[in-house]
């Protein structure tokens, strides 16, 4: 029993050192390194933090760009999806009423026309990026409230999306919501 004993309270301490010490201090020391300081990369207007570019935000307003849908509205201490299938009653309901409701302020569009994104949440309930097409379909509805150019609005849409190197372009919709009210300045 001994010779199994001794190993495996040394093999507990060193992992407990390893991975409850030096590990998050190592992680610690990179995200200090990053942008944001490891803090979170914040978004300021005239010097006032207005939110962070990777924490989605509610913006339900028609002059705005609305993000995706959120299962946890919005809040960032509940970060969370659904986890309702795809076949659920209550989720179908839940899309269509998006649907419904992005049709209402859209009449320009068909369903065929409206992105999946813009009607389906997150798996965190919490992402701040719409595809380009999502953005591409509002440009109409912010523009005329704004009393702006669809293409002053569509020029601001093609500044603000990402294109990575792996992965799809995404529009970060906060970052676009602070540049579409510096337009109006």
């Amino acid at each position: 029993m001994k010779k199994y004993f001794i190993p495996a309270i040394r093999l507990t301490v060193v992992l407990t050192v390893l991975l409850c010490v030096i590990y998050p201090l190592l992680i610690s020391a990179v995200g200090k390194l990053a942008k944001g300081k490891g803090d979170g990369e914040t978004v300021a207007v005239n010097g006032k933090i207005v939110g962070y570019a990777n924490i989605g935000q509610k913006f339900d307003k028609p002059g705005y760009f609305w993000g995706r849908p959120s299962a946890v509205d919005y809040n960032a201490a509940g970060s969370a999806g659904s986890n309702k299938g795809p076949t659920n009653p209550d989720y179908l309901k839940q899309v269509s009423d998006r649907v419904d409701t992005l049709l209402k302020y859209h009449p320009y569009l068909k369903k065929t026309d409206i992105p999946a994104d813009m009607v389906t949440a997150s798996g965190s309930g919490l992402d701040p990026d719409i595809s380009p097409a999502g953005a591409q379909i509002q440009i109409q509805r912010v523009a005329k409230d704004r009393g702006l150019s669809v293409d002053q609005i569509t020029k601001l849409v093609n500044e603000h999306t990402e294109k990575p190197v792996l992965g799809p372009a995404t529009v970060n919709v906060l970052k676009l919501n602070v540049a579409l009210d510096e337009l109006k300045k």
